[in-house]
């Protein structure tokens, strides 16, 4: 095996990889918390409500 047919593994390899992460970030669902909003990420709960309250 010469040094053309590794870098052609290589590549191919690296091109799978890729190409399996994509499909996998496509096909997963964005995560929803209890009620029934997009996540946004931990700071949403320090997040002071604005306005008048009732």
């Amino acid at each position: 095996m010469n040094q053309s047919d590794m870098l052609f593994l290589v590549l191919i390899s690296i091109g799978l990889a890729s190409l399996t992460l994509v499909t996998i970030q496509l096909l997963k669902r964005p995560r929803r918390d209890n009620r029934g909003e997009w996540y946004e990420g931990p700071w949403d709960d320090d997040d002071t409500p604005r306005g008048r309250t009732r």
